[in-house]
């Protein structure tokens, strides 16, 4: 326990550093953006500033996440993870959105544009970009959904700060504006496409859709080769969050120890889809018939 709480203190130590260094780095490509001309500069600088608002997001999310669960949330604040994958995904699209609709604009009306500054600012840039990412994949970016998204965001950063270096050598070397405007869609583009794919995921979990590489039909079919169970019905499977799955359904069983037959379900549900959380309403064929029969003498 401990450790564990070590380790979360180690992380937001990294996620804090983090969010203060895009803090800096994006004030000074504002400034640059604004001394070169450069809307390159200045599109990289607002997607520093998502970056930022990223990791905090992610860092806010992971402590509420960590609350334990009370008798009114049942379920704990897991959730709160994917929330927050909510907010930074809709942020990406938004930053995106804008970034084009300004390049459009600068394409309309070009203007001179320093290369020198933008050159040196993007290539400080990068390299705050590749710590940052570091800092978040430190932080726990392979086994967590909300950190993963904001390790994304620095990794993208990074790339599109390469394309700013490139935009401002065709610059210094070629006077070729237009690559300033072809780096800012670039970005763009990319910065919306990651967007819509953390978007709809976290829709997909806060709407308890079945989990991707999971199918009801799968689960069904294997949990029919369990001994004594005659049908598998009423399924529901869904996420919590990132990595928990749970399953529901009833079994019709005609076998006399219900329990073993649950045990086994359960080990069929770890051992083929990772679902470690299980409710099983077990009903016996012959009562299961009984009520069929009344039924049918009712109507």
């Amino acid at each position: 326990m401990g450790h564990n709480h070590s380790h979360h203190s180690a992380a937001g130590k990294k996620l804090g550093f983090a969010i203060v260094i895009n803090l800096l780095l994006t004030v000074a490509q504002v400034v640059g953006g604004v001394l070169s001309g450069s809307l390159s500069l200045i599109a990289d600088a607002l997607h520093n500033l998502s970056d930022a608002g990223a990791i905090l997001v992610a860092l806010v999310a992971r402590n509420i996440g960590n609350r334990t669960a009370s008798p009114n949330m049942t379920y704990g604040y897991k959730r709160a993870e994917v929330v927050g994958v909510l907010i930074n995904s809709t942020t990406l699209i938004l930053v995106g959105i804008y970034l084009i609709y300004e390049a459009i604009n600068k394409y309309s009306n070009p203007t001179p544009i320093d290369g020198w500054i933008v050159f040196w600012v993007a290539g400080i840039a990068l390299l705050i970009d590749i710590v940052t990412a570091l800092l978040a994949y430190k932080a726990g970016a392979k086994d967590n959904m909300n950190i993963r998204a904001a390790f994304i965001h620095n990794v993208s950063d990074a790339l599109a700060s390469v394309v700013v270096i490139i935009a401002g050598i065709m610059i210094i070397l070629y006077q070729l504006y237009i690559f300033d405007v072809i780096a800012t869609i670039g970005i763009s583009m990319y910065v919306i496409y990651h967007g819509v794919v953390l978007l709809r995921r976290s829709i997909l979990i806060i709407m308890q859709a079945v989990p991707e590489g999971i199918s009801i039909d799968a689960i069904t079919s294997s949990l029919m080769t369990v001994g004594d169970v005659r049908d598998v019905y009423h399924v529901h499977v869904w996420q919590l969050d990132d990595k928990k799955i749970f399953f529901e359904g009833h079994v019709l069983s005609d076998g006399e120890d219900p329990e073993l037959m649950k045990k086994e379900i359960r080990s069929v549900l770890k051992r083929k889809f990772n679902i470690t959380h299980s409710t099983i309403e077990t009903v016996q064929k012959s009562s299961h018939r009984n009520r069929n029969m009344a039924c049918n003498v009712r109507t």
